[in-house]
């Protein structure tokens, strides 16, 4: 299958770099660009594509706010990476919880950008490991989490127990290696979690798990 990407960035020159990357991708195509917030929101729900290339500051809308509103759709027509060239925390915070499914800077390897489309088409979730540690931190240090939801208490033992091990970083292979089940369990156990939080994918969760104080850095 094809993965569909549609690019969202004021800057034609930023469009045409990230047009030359992703065409040398045989899995991988663009379907549509955007110059502003409220044309990549309106293309969006038009073309569907399976990952959106969201660029932070932008005219009419920016991009978190754009992200904001394709997160309400449900399903939403697309997930959102978002790129930018501002190395500051608060845009990441902003975006995770705006509903983005990973963030990458400007600045990274293309090859890094190709890895991050391909894990988010797939359901996954991905931080650039540049800020990953800041942003756990940040919520660690969050002095009063956010009361627990009622959806919170429909998780089984086993179900919560796999959302700490999610939320501290461990991939499927580490979480039944650590709980000594299949690797097939824990993706069920996961896709139930998200679900009953509602929650799109393990990114949600570590946010979920950490503005909820279900977890601490270092814990």
């Amino acid at each position: 299958m094809t993965i569909r990407v549609l690019l969202a960035d004021d800057q034609q020159m930023i469009r045409a770099g990230l047009r030359l990357v992703i065409a040398a991708e045989p899995d991988i195509e663009v379907v549509g660009e955007a110059g502003d917030g409220a044309a990549a929101v309106a293309a969006a729900r038009r073309l569907r594509p399976d990952v959106t290339l969201m660029d932070i500051r932008m005219p009419k809308l920016d991009g978190i706010q754009a992200t904001t509103r394709l997160s309400a759709g449900t399903p939403p027509p697309t997930r959102v990476i978002v790129l930018t060239t501002f190395d500051i925390d608060a845009y990441v915070y902003e975006a995770l919880r705006a509903g983005a499914s990973g963030f990458l800077l400007k600045n990274a390897p293309p090859e890094d950008l190709v890895h991050a489309i391909r894990i988010v088409s797939s359901g996954a979730g991905l931080l650039d490991p540049a800020v990953t540690r800041r942003v756990i931190e940040e919520f660690a240090r969050t002095p009063a989490p956010l009361p627990a939801t009622p959806q919170l208490a429909t998780l089984t033992a086993r179900e919560r127990e796999v959302l700490h091990l999610v939320a501290h970083g461990l991939s499927n292979a580490e979480v039944a290696a650590r709980l000594y089940v299949s690797e097939a369990t824990v993706k069920t156990h996961v896709a139930r979690m998200l679900t009953k939080l509602g929650l799109r994918d393990r990114v949600q969760a570590v946010v979920y798990a950490y503005e909820h104080g279900l977890i601490r850095a270092g814990g």
